[in-house]
């Protein structure tokens, strides 16, 4: 018996760099045996261990699977802390079926490496996969990439996953999880376990890596709902913005009528819209704030009214508001996107309630509320740019706890919010450094799409000096045009008509650019 003991525990090894403490590691765990009809099985039980459990789905709505399957793992005792982001690839091995959706996701659990494989098939089973083809269509897929700091290999589990190496669409997601800093133990056992000189980096960049995204096959993917996909590499995305509140600094009183309403999203459909903004409560700085049930009774009829317009169709709309109550109305009538320039921080519902919406939520960086957003206090920065993908990173962080794949995130450094003219501009220049910093927390949030909103905002009247907001449509320009440049994926803008065109030359110019790179 001893002997079956330490064979089976030696299937079970800490990764190489910790050898040395295997006996204080292994005196962590407890040995218990479970009993089956077949055969004896040993687990091996801990605390807690970090685990990555990918995740695959191409059979029926593999948005609705990956949901599903999310929820049962939480169930399960599976704690999810991190999310990849979401990538359509093209079938493996067995050609001759649909895309798959892949993922993977980083979470904690006091299962057992078996029990844990176990808990996983019965999932994949009660979601209605059967014994198929290998490598066929499936409903979902989960395989555990990586258990603690063990290397395991028995009759039924072997760790590292043995194909991973071969598979950018598992790599990708994995890639996306660890980051681009070592950030524990664990991580750092990780890479000692890579087939390639000791670095799962070098596995990835063998394969392709960052260069393969966005080729035909393996694209990151923003999901809307009912399977809708939006692949924001393609281009640059123009946001509409249309003003629902009498006080708006820009076009207040305007749009407030269900007829100019519509009337106004038909011209910036026209002019290259290609989602439009809904905001019924002002967050110019020092606006009072209404209360959820007034900002309903302004949006909700003019949502509806453009949600019916055919204009609309394959057009997107969001929903301007830091209220769940709103939040959950607007979606439930059809809005697709949740846009909260607090970020979670002005109603403690909102995170929860966007996580059960399952549908994106812009993550917008604001320091205190619009009437204290200006304040002295709140405009102090050592390092604009890094404070912001500090801060940022926090927030979606415990989105991401709460159930906010990063995969249905869009980030929003906040110009105009708690910021002054030099941090506004800062930003404007500084956009590659805040994708760099979100990099060293959490690589999935440095690839999200990134959005900005300078459109008329006071610093451009107090750098041209143009003191009336409709005057600052060229200036406006100038900076939607630093930002795409820099990376802006989403623009959100008043003039839809010149931005939009400011938006084609900068996509052209960057192709150009990659093309000769």
């Amino acid at each position: 018996m001893v002997c079956f003991l330490m064979n089976v525990f030696k299937q079970l090894l800490p990764a190489k760099h910790n050898i040395g403490g295997a006996s204080k590691y292994g005196a962590a765990f407890s040995l218990c045996f479970r009993h089956s009809s077949s055969d004896t099985v040993m687990e091996v039980h801990s605390q807690e261990q970090e685990v990555v459990i990918a995740i695959g789905s191409n059979v029926g709505d593999r948005l609705n699977n990956f949901n599903e399957a999310l929820d049962l793992m939480k169930k399960s005792g599976i704690r999810i802390k991190r999310h990849g982001c979401l990538y359509e690839t093209a079938p493996a091995y067995v050609t001759d079926q649909p895309q798959f959706l892949n993922s993977a996701v980083r979470a904690v659990t006091t299962l057992g490496p078996h029990e844990l494989l176990n808990q996983l098939k019965k999932i994949e089973k009660d979601m209605g996969r059967t014994n198929g083809i290998r490598y066929g269509p499936r409903p979902i897929d989960l395989d555990i990439l990586f258990y603690g700091k063990f290397r395991i290999n028995s009759d039924t589990l072997v760790v590292p996953h043995e194909r991973m190496w071969e598979r950018p669409f598992v790599m990708a997601p994995l890639m996306d999880l660890i980051g681009s800093t070592v950030d524990s133990d664990v991580v750092a056992s990780w890479h000692s376990l890579s087939i390639h000189s000791g670095s799962l980096h070098e596995s990835w960049n063998k394969l392709g890596g960052e260069s393969l995204i966005g080729k035909e096959g393996l694209k990151r993917v923003l999901p809307i709902k009912n399977d809708l996909l939006w692949d924001w590499s393609e281009r640059t995305f123009v946001m509409g913005v249309l003003n629902l509140t009498p006080d708006s600094f820009s076009d207040g009183g305007k749009f407030q009528r269900v007829e100019a309403a519509v009337s106004q999203v038909r011209l910036m459909i026209s002019e290259g819209a290609d989602m439009i903004d809904l905001g019924a409560q002002s967050t110019r700085p020092r606006a009072d704030r209404i209360s959820p049930r007034e900002e309903l009774e302004r949006l909700i009829p003019i949502l509806e009214a453009v949600l019916e317009m055919p204009e609309m169709e394959g057009k997107l709309v969001s929903v301007d508001t830091f209220y769940s109550e709103v939040a959950s109305e607007a979606v439930s009538k059809g809005a697709h996107v949740v846009n909260d320039v607090s970020a979670g921080k002005l109603d403690d519902n909102m995170i929860p309630v966007v996580a059960d919406l399952k549908v994106p939520y812009v993550a917008m960086h604001m320091r205190g509320d619009p009437s204290t957003m200006q304040n002295k206090e709140n405009l102090q920065y050592n390092d604009v740019c890094k404070q912001i993908a500090s801060e940022l990173f926090t927030r979606v962080k415990d989105a991401e706890l709460s159930g906010i794949p990063a995969w249905r995130i869009i980030v929003d450094p906040g110009i105009g919010f708690s910021k002054n003219t030099g941090h506004n501009v800062d930003i404007l220049v500084g956009l590659p450094a805040i994708r760099e910093e979100l990099a060293r927390k959490n690589l999935a949030l440095s690839h999200a799409p990134l959005l900005i909103g300078p459109s008329r905002k006071r610093f451009l009247g107090d750098i041209c000096p143009r003191p009336i907001a409709t005057e600052r449509d060229a200036a406006t320009v100038a900076a939607v045009t630093a930002g795409v440049l820099g990376g802006a994926n989403i623009v959100r803008v008043h003039n839809v008509r010149d931005n939009s065109d400011a938006v084609k030359l900068c996509d052209l110019m960057l192709k150009r650019r990659s093309s000769t790179a």
